[in-house]
């Protein structure tokens, strides 16, 4: 059985392109124990604040309860719930499956498998990661779970089936040019020895949701912004400035010089020649990974007012 192709057929919530990534944060966090604790049971009542933390911090900004994938995981063929009162789930209400003392584990074959095989849990991890995740929120939700890639595959280990194409080559360098190297948010162009560091081109809309590698897609920004962008703090509006998410708290000046001043700031357009991002890919962020409601404020003379 090809437990990678299993995983990859998971079922999801889906609608216009809304991010639903509840079952495989929940397969992570099993994988994550898996390498900690081999195939314990999870019970519900000790993994219900960890999963509600994980979702909270890595799922879409709508509000979701844990109880939805540790009950729904069940109808893929890799997880199983039993309760004090026999096999089966008692639903995904919270209030059930803590009366019940559910307890939730990975399907035997899948043990198993992850017992005969120590690189099989790498490769599931990476495909989850890669399916559903920019590359800049990984290691943070790896730390968040308790997994460790660091395992060194063979070459034929790693011939499993990719989620999508791999990322163009080219799309760093049209995105960094189209920007002439400079940060689109807050204009920083660092050089070392004759090559940018520091920059980044960051998918707008995200490649494991149809995002293209096209500079009608990205945006050239600097490491920590990349990283903000991504996880919901900076976003772009409709009319093409920056905004920050009111529930972002940051209290030190660099906090304030760093974040809260962008609010209001123009993003950077590219230099003649290249597309605009397109509406359709900022909408898709604003709704999908940006954590509304924005910041009030607007950038006067480099103060945020």
């Amino acid at each position: 059985m090809d437990w990678v192709e299993r995983v990859a057929n998971i079922r999801r919530w889906t609608r216009q392109g809304e991010r639903a990534p509840h079952k495989p944060l929940l397969l992570l966090y099993a994988l994550g124990r898996f390498q900690r604790e081999g195939g314990r049971p999870i019970p519900f009542g000790s993994a219900e604040a960890d999963l509600k933390a994980l979702l909270k911090e890595f799922g879409p900004p709508r509000d979701t309860s844990p109880g939805y994938p540790f009950h729904h995981l069940t109808s893929d063929g890799v997880w199983l719930v039993d309760t004090v009162h026999g096999p089966g789930s008692p639903g995904s209400e919270l209030g059930r499956l803590r009366e019940a003392q559910a307890a939730g584990r990975l399907h035997p074959d899948l043990l198993r498998a992850l017992t005969d095989d120590s690189h099989l849990v790498v490769r599931l991890a990476r495909h989850l990661l890669d399916a559903n995740f920019e590359p800049s929120l990984h290691p943070d939700i790896c730390r968040f779970v308790g997994l460790d890639l660091h395992d060194q595959v063979t070459a034929a280990e790693q011939l499993v089936p990719s989620p999508r194409p791999g990322r163009d080559p080219a799309f760093r360098e049209s995105v960094l040019v189209a920007y002439e190297y400079c940060c689109a948010f807050c204009a920083y162009d660092g050089w070392l020895d004759g090559m940018a560091v520091g920059l980044d081109a960051a998918h707008v809309r995200w490649r494991a949701f149809e995002g293209p590698d096209d500079v009608a897609n990205g945006l050239c920004l600097c490491s920590i912004h990349h990283k903000l962008f991504d996880k919901g703090v900076l976003g772009v509006t409709p009319d093409r400035t920056i905004a920050v998410s009111g529930k972002f708290v940051g209290r030190s000046p660099a906090a304030g010089q760093m974040v809260f001043s962008l609010a209001g700031r123009p993003v950077r357009d590219p230099q003649g020649g290249f597309d605009l991002v397109d509406d359709d890919h900022i909408a898709w962020h604003g709704r999908q990974v940006f954590r509304a409601p924005a910041r009030q404020g607007r950038h006067v003379q480099g103060q945020h007012v």
